[in-house]
């Protein structure tokens, strides 16, 4: 099988988010796309985050009834900080005969070199980089990437969705609707346990 693996704070998770891995599922014939909803991420310890179990619900809600989309709650069980790498050890041995593709925007294969064992996350999985604001042009950061630090990384042809989880939380705490930018479930959510609202 071919495993797509979309890790974020997803603070919320939106339809950027969702756009992007069925982009991904149909141009590289992937089999699923696991969200991976990111527990206590290192490089974002200055930023104000709901616990991770109610970020991972608002997952479990964006996803639900899309058989080849599945919410992985695997670093919101982990105490300690998630760093890529690890995580992609973990499922390399959970699935240890399956392609793991993992799915970046831009912004963030920008920052790669700076990751924690870069070079080992491109050793475990190919990556599959779609466009955001922002970002220099995609292909020449693939290609100077690749110069350096090797692995296979493609490029996901999607149009940009300017679509941000910092600007739905602004919309919101501002009492704007946010909808039509992340689904109805999310948002449902999102007001019930009144989230974003300070």
């Amino acid at each position: 099988m071919k495993l797509g693996i979309m890790g974020g704070t997803f603070n919320p998770i939106h339809n950027a988010h969702l756009a992007a891995a069925m982009f991904a599922l149909e141009e590289f014939s992937l089999d699923r796309v696991i969200f991976l909803t990111s527990g206590s991420p290192p490089h974002k310890t200055d930023m104000e985050l709901p616990p991770a179990s109610v970020r991972h619900e608002l997952v479990k809600a964006a996803v639900k009834g899309n058989p080849l989309f599945l919410a992985d709650d695997y670093e919101v069980r982990k105490k300690s900080y998630s760093y890529t790498s690890e995580t992609l050890c973990h499922y390399r041995r959970k699935y240890p005969d399956d392609e793991l593709y993992f799915i970046i925007g831009t912004d963030s294969l920008k920052d790669l070199p700076g990751w924690h064992e870069p070079e080992m996350i491109l050793s475990l999985s190919s990556l599959i980089v779609y466009p955001r604001s922002g970002s220099e042009d995609t292909q020449t950061l693939i290609d100077e990437t690749k110069q350096t630090l090797g692995g296979n990384i493609l490029r996901l042809h999607a149009p940009f969705l300017d679509i941000s989880s910092t600007y739905i939380r602004g919309l919101i705490k501002g009492g704007r609707s946010a909808r039509y930018l992340t689904p109805s479930s999310v948002l449902s959510l999102i007001e019930s346990r009144g989230l974003y609202r300070k």
